[in-house]
């Protein structure tokens, strides 16, 4: 793969005697699309945090548009718009509050447009002036949707997206990540519903207790096996 602009290589983490993660590697070129798929524990989270920045990895290298965490910090970070799972939401400030204190923080030029922006590309501009603590999960994943497209970012890392959608939501951001990846952002998400990785990953990563199970293009996963279920089953010794 010629410059990749992910380059995960043999990265592990292990806290005390527990190992999270073990020599998990994979590349993602510039505008596609993969997503880490397995169980819960099966180590999802820990890979995108390690990618992001937020932990470090106890051995292995990771490496976006060219540049380290901890060589090139401020650089590393500005390439990358992160997704957690979830969020402990501050009382009291709405959806527009919100998402414009994240601007401010990042220093986005045109944050009051750009806000606007992302909170239509979402859905949530009907509800700009409730107050984000009061939403339901899929409205408060829709959110931290919102704020990671904030700046633009070369590298889209989204934790659980799809968690709390309703079906029309989770449609709409099948639509939403292709229309990202045509504009040649690179994203890498986790999940654990496979049809949603089926519909829009060009790659997919198989993750098992913290182990690499299996990988491939998505394509050629589902002429080998007939479909993600089957190939994620045979990556689990299941069939």
């Amino acid at each position: 793969m010629d410059n990749p602009l992910v380059q995960v290589q043999g990265i592990s983490k292990r806290i005390k005697k527990q190992t999270l993660v073990e020599e998990i590697s994979f590349q993602i070129p510039g505008g596609s699309i993969l997503a880490l798929c397995g169980g819960n524990g099966a180590g999802k989270s820990t890979v995108l945090r390690m990618v992001a920045g937020i932990l470090q990895p106890t051995s292995g290298e990771i490496s976006v548009s060219g540049l380290h965490w901890k060589t090139s910090r401020k650089l590393y970070s500005q390439q990358i718009g992160y997704m957690p799972d979830d969020y402990q939401f501050s009382h009291g400030l709405s959806a527009e509050e919100m998402l414009t204190f994240w601007a401010a923080l990042r220093k986005i030029p045109g944050r009051k447009t750009r806000v606007e922006e992302v909170l239509t590309l979402v859905g949530l501009a009907d509800k700009r002036n409730s107050l984000v603590n009061t939403f339901s999960k899929g409205m408060r994943q829709r959110v931290l949707f919102a704020q990671a497209l904030l700046g633009k970012p070369p590298l889209l890392i989204m934790d659980e997206p799809t968690n709390g959608l309703d079906p029309f939501w989770m449609n709409e951001f099948v639509k939403l990540l292709q229309g990202i990846k045509e504009e040649g952002h690179t994203v890498i998400f986790s999940t654990h519903q496979l049809e949603i990785a089926d519909r829009v990953a060009d790659q997919i990563v198989f993750l098992n207790q913290g182990k690499h199970v299996g990988s491939g293009p998505t394509e050629e996963i589902r002429a080998e096996f007939g479909s993600l279920y089957a190939a994620f089953n045979h990556s689990l010794g299941l069939g």
